[in-house]
Order: C-alpha cells, then sequence, then structure tokens
C-alpha cells in the first residue's frame, strides 16, 4: 500500500519545504520509490529540486483542473531519484477556481489513484495556510500528517488551529487521517531556548514527536540553490544526518504498522 503524508503547518518559516524534500531524498536513498508533490503556489520544492517553476508545461494547479493527468507532467530529480509533481504561481488561482466545482476537497485524492501504486512514499509539501490547497492534502493524506515545528519561541502556536482543522477532515473527509508526528526543526544545542521548545512540544504532544531533531545547519539553506537535496549536495553535514535519521524512523515506524495488522 502507497504511504501517503502531508506535511504542513499554517506557520511560515517552520522549514515544512526543507523537510519534504529532504525526507523524500532520504526515503529514496533506502530504496523506495517517493513522489512529491508540490500544491504551494510559491512553488518552492519544485525550485528547490531545480526546476523552472516558469516554465513547466503543466502543474499541480492542471492537476486540480482536471486538464492534465499525472503521469504526463512527471518530473524526476536523476540525482536522487525522487519523481515531482510541480507546482507554479498560477496555483494561487485555482482556490477561487476550485469553489464552484464539485467535490472540490476530493479533486487531489482523485487524481492521484491513477499513479498512486508506482510509488512506495507520497509527500504532499502543502501551503502555509489552512486553504483548500491544505484540505485538499489532507484528504488524500491516507497515513497522516507530519508537523515540522521550529525550536523557537512561539513554537506552539497555530497548532491548536491546524489539530482543528484535521479533526474536522477527518470527521468529513478523511477518516484515516491523523497527526503522524511533529519533527522539531532549527534545532540549535547551544541554546536553552532550542532545549526548553522541544521539552514543552513532547509535554503538549506525548508520544508524537519524532526523536530525529533537525538541526540549524546553513548547509540546508545553500543546498536549494544548487537544485539538490541535503543528500546530494553535503551528505556528511548535520543537517543530512538529521534528516537521514528521521527517514530511518518513519519506515521503521511504517513497517512495524504493517507487520502488525498481518
Amino acid at each position: 500500500m502507497t504511504i501517503i503524508y502531508a506535511i504542513a503547518n499554517q506557520k511560515g518559516g517552520v522549514g515544512k519545504t526543507t523537510s519534504t524534500i529532504n525526507l523524500a531524498a532520504y526515503l529514496a536513498d533506502a530504496g523506495m520509490r517517493v513522489l512529491l508533490i508540490d500544491i504551494d503556489p510559491q512553488s518552492n520544492a519544485t525550485s528547490a529540486l531545480g526546476f523552472n517553476k516558469n516554465t513547466v508545461e503543466a502543474s499541480t494547479y492542471d492537476l486540480l483542473l482536471g486538464t492534465a493527468q499525472p503521469q504526463d507532467m512527471l518530473l524526476c530529480h536523476e540525482e536522487s531519484e525522487v519523481s515531482l509533481l510541480p507546482a507554479n504561481p498560477a496555483l494561487a488561482g485555482a482556490e477561487v477556481e476550485l469553489v464552484n466545482m464539485m467535490a472540490r476537497e476530493y479533486r487531489l485524492k482523485t487524481s492521484l489513484e491513477s499513479i498512486a501504486e508506482q510509488f512506495d512514499y507520497i509527500l504532499i509539501d502543502c501551503p502555509p495556510s489552512l486553504s483548500l490547497l491544505t484540505i485538499n492534502a489532507l484528504t488524500a493524506a491516507s497515513h497522516g500528517v507530519i508537523i515540522p515545528v521550529q525550536c523557537e519561541y512561539l513554537a506552539l502556536e497555530g497548532l491548536t488551529q491546524l489539530q482543528q482543522t484535521i479533526q474536522m477532515v477527518r470527521q468529513h473527509l478523511n477518516r484515516r487521517l491523523r497527526i503522524r508526528g511533529l519533527v522539531m526543526t532549527m534545532y540549535d544545542a547551544r541554546t536553552n531556548l532550542s532545549r526548553q521548545v522541544v521539552q514543552e512540544v513532547r509535554e503538549h504532544y506525548p508520544g508524537l514527536v519524532f526523536r530525529a531533531i533537525i538541526p540549524r545547519n546553513i548547509r540546508l539553506s545553500e543546498a536549494p540553490s544548487y537544485g539538490q537535496p541535503i543528500s546530494v549536495y553535503t551528505p556528511n553535514s548535520a543537517g543530512a544526518l538529521g534528516y537521514k535519521v528521521l527517514a530511518a524512523e518513519i519506515i521503521q515506524g511504517d513497517m512495524s504498522k504493517k507487520g502488525s495488522r498481518r
């Protein structure tokens, strides 16, 4: 069964796209067939993998409106072997156009049915808002939501609202939706604040915070400008190790759940 996760947090600047790209790369590095879906109008995941968001022939905008099929728009980042359904700025207008469409919350989920079995993992990079685009991602996320949380003051801000949205989607659109885990990002071991934030989040969400912690690392910021995930750009950096450990933790958890259902 294909495992589909939405990577979401309506708070910007928490490392959401960075986490999506690098988690995808390390899942692929572990031998998984991985698809990354960019459903953010800023198209940062598309650009960070080296594709020009302004020149892609078809994007998730066309996918949601039903004017293109996913198999016809797949791109592949050759160095990491991550497949991509790209975004472009036109996606910003999709929400207005989707409003009057039938089953508008299911557009992404329905469009993925024809290609899902080609992949072991599908990761959806959501916009930093609780919009109709995010609702589409949450509806399609059959195995849950991964939430990046920055190790900074007010880290918990907005998480209550996100939880409420997840609960709403679970009740009305996707009964399987749950929080798969929270990823602590931009951790600075030199500061008491980072340690306190991690402790606070773990206290508020017992059992839901991944053991892997992503450090604040300049290499993670540099890699997108070269169109590469950190696994290709600087695989020996602290940031690379953080995401490698996170991918291994997720795979281990997913495999154990599969085994327990047999």
